[in-house]
């Protein structure tokens, strides 16, 4: 039974949607924004939190935030989801155009 059980799960997890999605990292301590996309939404923050944290984050101005006012000062939001594109090139170029007006509506630094 339990590796019917496994299986199942294995199936799900392999059938399961992805949905792409722009989000925003803020800084409450200095009001800064970052707004950026993924193709899958649901696992960006666990990423990004651990780059944070490991000091290995690429874009410089967010890891300095993230050393001068601590993880605690920042918060994670999902600002739209992409759901039903079929094809990764819709998807991406449509999160690109959702990303930029997100960016431009909240003045917000790129991720």
């Amino acid at each position: 039974m339990k590796g019917e059980a496994r299986k199942a799960a294995v199936a799900a997890y392999k059938e399961r949607k992805v949905v792409g999605g722009v989000y925003a990292v803020r800084c409450a301590a200095s009001g800064e924004t970052w707004v950026g996309h993924w193709p899958n939404i649901e696992t960006i923050q666990t990423r990004l939190w651990f780059t944070l944290r490991q000091g290995t984050h690429p874009r410089k101005e967010l890891l300095d935030a993230w050393r001068r006012h601590g993880e605690a000062q920042f918060s994670f939001e999902i600002l739209e989801r992409l759901e039903d594109q079929t094809s990764s090139y819709t998807r991406d170029s449509s999160l690109k155009d959702l990303t930029s007006r997100w960016r431009e509506k909240l003045k917000a630094n790129p991720i």
